[in-house]
């Protein structure tokens, strides 16, 4: 496998020029630009984010395989949605922990698409039953929640975004001092980044760092949901 010297301009531009040719004729005859300038370079970014998560944590997996690893199939499910192109138009990397089986258990993300790049951690849409492991969690241990996310390199740098209900979840009061996040439906912090970035031979450090920042959150969504961080 190559060694990780940044993602290729080129990224971004084949990027751009799928999502104004979202069609599966235009990608086969593209298929080789998004092997050398998506496929590779994303394949070398996870390899070498490997060690560099490993010593955060080691119980999240980064897996270089072109199907079934880290990185996102650029293949859309459309069979429950209005919008029928057939493919993603940015790069998806997740890096799961070791006991999610999907993208609900927690992790942490890098999406890079032109205009619109950021790194993700936490956990998207939870099941019922985690869910309400990490809203009990949040009842039982409001400090340590709200310490987390007052971490001051994550606090200047991530937000919490994602669904929420309209109304205080069934067994919680309207009056809770944390409603507003026991009303969360997703756990995810987002940090919007440059996309230049990914250009640069450094861009694993500043993932990597990036990651430690929300390591604070991170534990506490682990310790909630019973499994180790």
């Amino acid at each position: 496998m190559q060694r990780f010297q940044g993602f290729p301009p080129q990224s971004l531009t084949f990027l751009s020029d799928l999502s104004s040719n979202n069609r599966r004729d235009w990608f086969l005859d593209n298929k080789d630009r998004y092997e050398d300038h998506v496929r590779l370079p994303a394949l070398a970014f996870i390899e070498e984010m490997s060690p560099k998560l490993a010593s955060i944590s080691d119980q999240f997996n980064a897996i270089a395989k072109k199907t079934g690893g880290s990185l996102m199939r650029v293949y859309r499910d459309t069979r429950f949605s209005k919008d029928k192109t057939p493919y993603k138009t940015n790069i998806g990397i997740q890096f799961r922990h070791i006991l999610g089986k999907d993208v609900h258990a927690p992790g942490f993300y890098v999406h890079i698409e032109p205009g619109e790049c950021f790194i993700g951690a936490g956990i998207w849409h939870p099941e019922s039953k985690t869910l309400a492991k990490i809203r009990d969690f949040i009842t039982d241990n409001p400090s340590a929640w709200e310490k987390a996310l007052a971490h001051k390199p994550f606090h200047k740098q991530f937000q919490l975004v994602g669904d929420s209900l309209k109304r205080p979840p069934k067994g919680y009061s309207a009056d809770h001092p944390l409603i507003e996040d026991l009303k969360r439906k997703d756990f995810i912090a987002l940090k919007s980044f440059d996309c230049n970035k990914i250009e640069s031979a450094r861009f694993t450090d500043f993932v990597s760092k990036s990651f430690i920042d929300t390591t604070p959150l991170m534990r506490y969504l682990c310790t909630a949901v019973e499994v180790n961080f």
